[in-house]
């Protein structure tokens, strides 16, 4: 059980603290020096354990603080920041500064008593940055391919072309360098070997997978899919029911799994039988596939707890 709750608002430059028990507030320099005086500031080593500390993510801001906290034992909690604003709304806190955000942040964890998680293999989030120039690359890809289909003049269509060989030698270098670095971490390497085992799962999508769900193999089935966005969401009141529908979630993961409930439908006998007897129902293509994408995050989720590749009984 912790003892007490801190809410940290992280800036670039400044980290802004909260103490829920006694209500003390303290301002810190986001660099080394300023995370050591933070820990100063919790007390004495031994009782970091017990503080649950409540932070947003902040891109590359939070991740030296989020090191060095975890290195310490601290049970930390990273909330969604459209959850905490939500959170301080509901209780009538409008305003937004950075002490009133640490303040809201210390309430919110106290209040609804938030797990804490481990801190994120720190490979994570050189992953991630690779990851991110990835997807920046294809978004540049899709736009040249664009381009190239109106352009008439010569030398433009050479540039063009010229830029597409250059986008894709960038691709296929971060491809490699990602693939490294999991295969040189033997967690994350078997991680990886269990995902490629499912049929439609691809190295590019195991890496979404890995990179933007790392909790996938801790969380529980229905946990899996709502984390993912694809957990249909009841909407009822009185007499009257609504149509569910899926909402929220991590739009990476969903984008990710897109491709691979299509070859699925068409490789994988037991997803193949899902989606016809859906589309027997009556189902809409698009429910039809959202209902595979969300059994293939559900399987994936149970392989990876259970340390076991692919079969076709597991399904």
């Amino acid at each position: 059980m912790t003892k007490d709750t801190i809410g940290v608002d992280i800036s670039k430059d400044h980290l802004d603290a909260h103490r829920m028990s006694d209500g003390a507030i303290c301002r810190f320099a986001n660099d080394c020096a300023g995370h050591r005086a933070f820990m100063g500031w919790l007390g004495q080593p031994e009782t970091v354990h017990d503080m649950r500390i409540v932070y947003e993510p902040t891109g590359p801001y939070h991740r030296a603080f989020e090191r060095r906290l975890a290195a310490a034992g601290a049970a930390l909690v990273k909330v969604n920041p459209r959850q905490a604003r939500r959170f301080a709304e509901a209780t009538g806190k409008l305003a937004k500064t950075d002490r009133l955000d640490a303040a809201m942040l210390a309430r919110m964890g106290a209040l609804l008593e938030l797990e804490a998680r481990p801190a994120p293999n720190p490979i994570l989030n050189d992953l991630k940055d690779l990851h991110m120039a990835r997807e920046a690359l294809v978004k540049n890809r899709t736009a040249a391919k664009n381009r190239a289909k109106n352009l008439t003049l010569t030398v433009l269509k050479r540039h063009n072309a010229e830029q597409l060989r250059q986008i894709e030698r960038q691709m296929a270098a971060i491809e490699r360098e990602i693939l490294a670095l999991i295969k040189d971490d033997p967690d994350l390497a078997r991680r990886f070997d269990i995902l490629v085992s499912i049929p439609g799962v691809s190295a590019i999508t195991a890496f979404a997978l890995l990179i933007d769900m790392p909790e996938l193999g801790t969380l529980a089935q229905g946990q899996a899919a709502s984390l993912a966005g694809l957990a249909p969401v009841a909407r009822q009141s009185g007499t009257w029911t609504g149509r569910a529908f899926i909402r929220g979630g991590r739009a990476n993961v969903r984008q990710a799994l897109y491709m691979p409930a299509l070859v699925a439908m068409r490789f994988n006998p037991d997803l193949k039988a899902k989606y016809h007897q859906l589309k027997t129902a009556g189902k809409a293509p698009k429910v039809a596939i959202t209902a595979i994408m969300r059994k293939l995050v559900v399987l994936a989720n149970a392989l990876l707890r259970d340390g076991r590749e692919w079969a076709s009984s597991l399904t």
